[in-house]
């Protein structure tokens, strides 16, 4: 019996502290509804009050974590400067190539009597924004008439053209892209195997990813992969800058521009002005007649003046014409009078 008892007590004893907690859990459920905001309040505070001790304890932390990223970055930059001393001295290589094949073609040139291509004045720039206004696509450079650039340059990047400068202010100017619907530029489209000649088109804009082509002559036939670059005509671009390939798209050919304007971050800006040709010296051997094989013909001579005939006797001379103003009597030779004694 007193076993049983015991049985009895423990089981009564156990499950006390679970009413309780129910009870609790009831309290504060009824709390919750009654001030929603108790418990946040309650939250405030105590992150109020631990906030030292939360910063004090998270400092280390912080420190070892920028540590840890610091050593990290040592290796990078590390390895970033070995590619780029590997890549500085493939650039030495290429340059001395460049300054050699500079010096042919400048030999070249003065074999052949070329005009040499006038300069062309860069300015790098950054795209410092977007806009939408005044045409559907602008970009924004952060370089202007401060820095000499000037509307209708053109715009370029390290993979191509991506369009030419509308308006310069002092420190930014606006870019009009080659995909605009205002855009028509010079093009000269060159096979891609080298066999064809090469043809002269307008390259239009349509708002699109890739302009149109017009090409100049009624019956062309243009093939995909042909390579499209600027002629230079009219003088304001420079020519053979790098565009895109021609593309087909049912009747008409398109297009695929090599520069991406949305991905374009550093550009820079071409300053051409192309001098006036100024035309050599004629010489003796360039004349028609000389290259006809005939001789050149005596410069003309000056007639001689006629002589004078002796003036007969009693033939009066011409008078000469008296000059004006009062003239004394000792100043005036008289003539012979006609008739009179010799």
């Amino acid at each position: 019996m007193s076993n049983n008892s015991w049985k009895i007590a423990r089981r009564s004893n156990a499950q006390l502290p679970l009413v309780i907690v129910l009870a609790l859990a009831v309290v504060l459920v009824l709390l919750g509804k009654a001030q929603s905001g108790l418990f946040d309040r309650a939250r405030m505070r105590i992150t109020d009050w631990m906030a030292p001790t939360l910063e004090s304890v998270h400092a280390p932390i912080q420190a070892f974590n920028r540590w840890v990223a610091s050593a990290d970055e040592l290796f990078v930059v590390y390895r970033e400067n070995l590619e780029l001393k590997d890549e500085n001295a493939r650039l030495k290589q290429w340059r001395n190539v460049a300054v050699v094949m500079q010096d042919r073609v400048r030999h070249y040139q003065q074999m052949l009597h070329a005009v040499p291509d006038p300069d062309i004045n860069s300015v790098l720039a950054r795209v410092i924004g977007r806009a939408s206004r005044p045409f559907l696509q602008t970009m924004i450079l952060d370089a202007g008439e401060s820095r000499a650039v000037k509307p209708g340059e053109a715009v370029v990047d390290s993979r191509g053209m991506i369009g030419r400068i509308y308006l310069a202010g002092d420190h930014t100017s606006w870019v009009i892209l080659l995909t605009d619907l205002n855009s028509r530029i010079p093009v000269t489209i060159a096979s891609a195997d080298g066999k064809t000649a090469t043809l002269q088109a307008i390259m239009t804009g349509d708002n699109t990813a890739m302009p149109l082509l017009d090409t100049l002559q009624q019956v062309v036939t243009l093939h995909a992969g042909d390579q499209v670059v600027s002629s230079g005509d009219g003088g304001l671009l420079p020519p053979g800058l790098a565009i895109g390939t021609v593309v087909g798209d049912g009747d008409t050919a398109r297009v695929a521009l090599l520069a991406d304007p949305a991905s374009s971050e550093d550009v820079e800006v071409l300053g051409f002005r192309k001098p006036a040709e100024v035309l050599p010296a004629t010489t003796q051997n360039q004349l028609p007649a000389v290259a006809a094989g005939l001789p050149p013909a005596a410069p003309p001579q000056p007639a001689p003046a006629p002589a004078a005939a002796p003036a007969k006797p009693g033939t009066p001379l011409p008078q000469m014409p008296r000059p004006a103003g009062n003239v004394s009597a000792q100043a005036q030779v008289p003539g012979p009078v006609p008739g009179g004694n010799e």
